[in-house]
């Protein structure tokens, strides 16, 4: 497969506040490349550097031949892009707004014409060209915006949190017009997002991580990073158990929820022996195959939703502070 986009030791400072460390990787013509991490892991500055939103600090990307900081306007026709905040005018028709899209890259009328009714007709909004975006759903609305991202046929789509605040009925309705896609026109379609079932349509996921890659594979191979069975328990005393699950068993224990979590090669051999062998009271044990969300906490020793949740926190706290200054 050739290589689409490659980047190599790409880094992101914003006075003392490294967003991206150098990271390299290589994205292959035609294939869903996703970038998954919490909030505030450098996805977004990572896409916003390749796309020439923003200057890197150093390091180096190519978008199909393209160098992202020499050749601005060659990568600008080679790529779309669908923000993860709302950027379309409610006021115009969904015609209306593909029909502007199309003029500023100077695509003819009768081509723009032709273009605007094939890909509303791939998102399923044909029937709906000439209403106010203002009267759609949230999920009408990203389709919409994916539609704009592809009127100009680009080599690249770089969706950044493309179903964020979607419901996951229609999560799943956008990820079938994006597979749908990938296979009619070979799009590469290059997204980010810290959701992990979503994660799991990629071909190839890339972690980050604080600013820096920490695996790049397919989801089936990230998941054999975790061996053997999840085990999550509940008890009286986790800090005993704990203690006990490290010294009598050797594994590396994890704590969220109020419940403790391990791997172990073989659940349906264990568990009957962990329960007969305890000395604490087990309120509650359960075992599952590994998720992607495991493969984080392997990695981290963080969960990415609670990871999520804390950036979200930190936000609401700076917004309150900011209010209080005012």
């Amino acid at each position: 497969m050739s290589v689409i986009i490659s980047v190599e030791k790409l880094t992101k400072k914003f006075k003392n506040l490294i967003a991206v460390n150098q990271i390299s990787f290589e994205v292959n013509e035609g294939e869903i490349f996703g970038f998954l991490g919490p909030n505030g892991a450098g996805k977004t500055t990572t896409i916003n550097m390749i796309c020439t939103l923003l200057s890197p600090t150093s390091g180096k990307a190519v978008l199909n031949g393209h160098d992202v900081t020499k050749e601005r306007n060659q990568v600008r026709q080679c790529i779309g892009l669908v923000f993860q905040d709302p950027s379309l005018d409610v006021w115009l028709t969904a015609k209306e707004n593909l029909e502007f899209h199309a003029m500023i890259y100077n695509i003819k009328s009768k081509t723009a014409k032709k273009r605007i009714d094939q890909i509303l007709e791939i998102v399923e909004l044909k029937d709906r060209k000439n209403d106010l975006v203002l009267s759609f759903s949230g999920g009408m609305k990203r389709r919409l915006e994916i539609a704009r991202g592809l009127i100009h046929y680009p080599k690249v789509l770089f969706l950044d949190e493309p179903t964020l605040g979607l419901d996951p009925q229609t999560r799943n309705r956008v990820w079938e017009y994006i597979r749908n896609l990938q296979e009619r026109e070979n799009t590469t379609i290059f997204l980010t997002t810290h959701y992990m079932d979503e994660a799991e349509n990629c071909d190839r996921i890339s972690i980050i991580d604080m600013g820096k890659i920490i695996a790049i594979d397919t989801p089936e191979n990230l998941k054999k990073k975790v061996m053997g069975d999840i085990i999550t328990v509940e008890t009286t005393n986790n800090k005993n158990l704990s203690k006990e699950i490290e010294n009598k068993y050797g594994k590396s224990v994890f704590l969220y929820d109020n419940k403790i979590q391990f791997e172990v090669d073989d659940s349906e051999r264990f568990i009957p022996q962990f329960i007969r062998e305890s000395k604490e009271d087990i309120l509650s044990i359960s075992a599952r195959k590994p998720t992607l969300d495991d493969v984080f906490l392997s990695l981290t020793g963080r969960k990415i939703r609670d990871e999520s949740a804390n950036s979200m926190g930190r936000m609401r706290t700076h917004i309150k502070m900011r209010r209080g200054h005012r």
